[in-house]
């Protein structure tokens, strides 16, 4: 996706207000981009892959002044503005052209899954308050038979932000066991693994889906 650095545009799916403890401190409002890398086989959001869904197209000054309304819960709880998706980094200039005009303390989350080129990273990084980032699982063939995709791009990334100072205590690495795809053994080797690289906050779960997972 190619963005006028002057005017960048968002396409987004949806602006979720008032949402608390479930994608950063206090109260957010999840602004999620339309768009991704990944074709997960247990998408979360399928809307934000389909490419006749009706997406909003705003600026971020358009953005900025209609999250304005709870800037007060923002003040009162230390909340802010939490991007997701879809991949938010795909949009990293919309991103960063946001955070220079909203008040220094919203806190911004994002939501990803890191497989974007480090360029992406390095725009916004300077803003961000708290990284959630969807692992799926270290083990490169499971990744890519759950995702179509390879993690290596991901690897470097992690490798960059536990290299910056200060940075990985601000990661929560989401590392999900995939029906299917993995199992707890599996996910002991990936925190493992990340832990050898410097992160220590972790959030382990279970995807919970109606499809069938793939026969092997």
């Amino acid at each position: 996706m190619t963005q006028n650095t002057h005017n960048p545009i968002g396409s987004l799916f949806v602006v979720n207000r008032h949402r608390m403890a479930t994608d950063g401190d206090g109260v957010t409002t999840l602004v999620a981009f339309h768009g991704c890398p990944l074709r997960c086989r247990y998408c979360l959001n399928p809307q934000s892959l389909e490419t006749q869904f009706e997406c909003r197209k705003v600026t971020e000054e358009e953005l900025n002044e209609e999250v304005r309304i709870d800037d007060l819960y923002f003040q009162a709880t230390c909340g802010g503005i939490t991007f997701g998706g879809g991949e938010p980094l795909l949009h990293s200039t919309f991103i960063r052209r946001f955070c220079e005009l909203r008040p220094d303390y919203w806190r911004i989350c994002i939501e990803t899954c890191l497989n974007v080129p480090l360029s992406h990273l390095q725009e916004v990084a300077p803003f961000i308050s708290q990284w959630f980032i969807d692992i799926k699982d270290i083990n490169p063939d499971t990744y890519q038979q759950y995702t179509s995709r390879h993690n290596q791009q991901v690897i470097d990334n992690l490798r960059w932000l536990a290299s910056q100072p200060g940075m990985a205590h601000r990661v929560t690495l989401r590392i999900p066991r995939i029906p299917g795809f993995n199992d707890v053994a599996s996910n002991e080797k990936s925190q493992s693994f990340l832990q050898s690289m410097g992160f220590s906050k972790f959030d382990r779960f279970c995807y919970i889906t109606n499809i069938s997972p793939p026969r092997g």
